[in-house]
């Protein structure tokens, strides 16, 4: 009886720390049912199972052996850390993401790596607080640095415009430039070059990952890239009813933010820290 009562103890203390509910069953069947949250889920598998792209440097990037670097990778490596677990990345795409997030059975217990918070996805999801800023910007070739200036220079029919589909980049491109010839192309990584090389004229990125690209490739430029289109956060996503996860990594970003660990990681990866 007095290992029932530790037991029972022990989880009302969980229950109260993480918002989970627990019912306790007669002494006499010497049974503890307990209602799980889903951080007690995670802990209990052991492992955070994290959706990621994996094309979007330098925010998730998968190489071809099938390790994944970058921002939002070592930020879920330190969610997964202070739950105690490991964690393992999971592989989605723009076109599949919302699917994904709600897919029965559950894929993953969150999504990370350049996800924008919107309030489409809000309605129907649940995103983290934003930490990272992004906005919409364009990458093009750097001799046509000066013939792209604004949305009216590159709204034009004869300007090829390439997009990666299913994503806040294609919502952008088929409001606002109704008049250029879009191209969707499905990889997303793959695009820069592209541009590089003159499949294309202009790329719709975000500040982002503009940046890492205009670095790495001296074809590359970003002219636009101190006056962005559009003015945004980067979050976690992840599917409603887990609210103790939201509030988890939420509390974790806060902490981050405080002890100046987030800035150092907005720096390694060359990121404008605006918090």
């Amino acid at each position: 009886m007095k290992r029932l009562f530790r037991i029972a103890g022990f989880l009302l203390l969980t229950a109260v720390l993480t918002g989970g509910a627990v019912t306790l069953t007669s002494c006499s069947e010497k049974t503890v049912v307990a209602q799980q949250t889903t951080i007690q889920r995670i802990q209990q598998r052991g492992v955070l199972l994290v959706g990621t792209t994996g094309d979007y440097r330098p925010l998730t990037y998968r190489e071809a052996d099938g390790t994944y670097w970058g921002f939002g990778i070592e930020l879920a490596d330190t969610f997964a850390s202070r739950l105690g677990v490991s964690v393992e990345f999971v592989p989605t795409s723009w076109p599949t993401l919302t699917a994904d997030v709600l897919a029965e059975p559950q894929r993953f217990d969150l999504a990370m790596g350049g996800i924008t918070i919107t309030d489409a996805r809000r309605e129907t999801m649940l995103m983290s607080n934003g930490y990272l800023a992004n906005g919409k910007t364009i990458l093009c070739r750097t001799e046509d640095t000066s013939r792209f200036r604004s949305l009216e220079d590159i709204d034009r029919p004869e300007v090829r415009v390439m997009i990666n589909p299913g994503g806040t980049n294609e919502l952008f491109a088929r409001e606002h430039l109704t008049h250029a010839t879009l191209i969707v192309h499905q990889q997303n990584e793959e695009i820069p070059t592209l541009i590089a090389e003159g499949d294309a004229d202009v790329m719709i990125t975000e500040i982002t990952e503009a940046p890492w690209y205009v670095q790495n490739d001296p074809r590359l430029a970003a002219p636009l890239l101190s006056e962005p289109f559009t003015h945004g956060e980067i979050g976690a996503l992840m599917r409603r009813g887990q609210e103790d996860l939201q509030r988890f990594v939420n509390q974790v970003i806060a902490q981050m933010k405080a002890d100046g660990s987030l800035r150092r990681l907005h720096e390694k990866y060359g990121l404008q820290y605006i918090y």
